[in-house]
């Protein structure tokens, strides 16, 4: 179950990428970010309603904080790589952050048996290949520095819900939903930013604000049920979904040994769990 859960966050990640990159392309990051936020916010209070989740302890607050910080300043620098550079390239860097957990997990004296450690280096192998490795076009190397700053705080973001989660899940992704609404809303107030959203843009808002919330709660709920070490993983494989429906729709070309990081990325993910 905690695989299945890992794999379906890194399917709703993917897609909430193509389509906020996509967003970012038209609107300001802060817009994006903030109207996508706000959907997720409202979501999560419905479910912890819902689920009576308002009572559970309160160890959770300071992770969620965590995770909302290092969260909203990854997405941030992510949105902005995913507008000027190939989603191709920026996607499977921005994947690296799951080093952060990873050696979280593995410091904490978990041991994932041989085949599954053969599975993580497959995984991580791919998507690194998936990235090319190739910079070009105008925006040179800024999309690429600006996806490895994302890997790290963003890395740091999964780390945090997976540490809140122990305590609450639900209300470790409303706390931390809340938190980011209010710091885009000071940063919109204090820069003046002038927000303009057409109405054909609203189910797109509501489209990645739903699957990047359910994402976060999806990893949030595996890593309760699985090693960290192990469930990070999968939940790092969303390139792969940015990059098909960048193909499909956007007609990207995929070079060969993109292609080949796919397949790696996918027999990682086979060999991780047959162990």
């Amino acid at each position: 179950m905690a695989a299945l859960l890992a794999l379906l966050s890194s399917a709703m990640w993917g897609s909430a990428d193509y389509l906020g990159g996509r967003l970012s392309r038209r609107r300001h990051v802060l817009v994006v970010l903030g109207g996508t936020q706000a959907v997720g916010l409202l979501a999560m209070v419905i479910a912890a309603t819902v689920t009576g989740a308002w009572g559970a302890p309160t160890a959770y607050v300071g992770w969620a904080v965590l995770a909302s910080l290092s969260g909203a300043t990854g997405l941030a620098l992510y949105y902005r790589a995913l507008a000027i550079g190939t989603m191709g390239v920026v996607s499977p860097i921005a994947a690296l952050g799951v080093l952060v957990p990873l050696t979280a997990g593995l410091a904490q004296g978990e041991q994932p048996a041989p085949l599954q450690v053969a599975g993580i280096v497959l995984a991580l192998v791919g998507v690194i290949a998936a990235s090319g490795p190739e910079v070009h076009g105008d925006a040179g190397w800024a999309p690429v520095l600006l996806a490895g700053g994302a890997a790290v705080f963003l890395g740091t973001s999964l780390l945090a819900i997976a540490r809140g989660s122990e305590y609450s899940t639900i209300m470790t992704m409303t706390v931390m939903r809340a938190v980011t609404v209010s710091v885009l809303l000071v940063l919109a107030l204090a820069t003046r930013h002038r927000v303009s959203i057409t109405s054909g843009e609203v189910p797109w808002f509501v489209a990645v604000g739903l699957l990047d919330v359910g994402a976060n709660v999806a990893f949030g709920m595996a890593s309760t049920l699985g090693m960290l070490s192990l469930v990070s993983v999968f939940g790092s494989l969303y390139p792969v979904a940015t990059i098909l429906l960048a193909r499909w729709l956007d007609h990207e070309r995929m070079r060969p040994i993109q292609v080949l990081g796919v397949v790696l990325a996918l027999t990682g993910v086979a060999v991780i769990a047959a162990g």
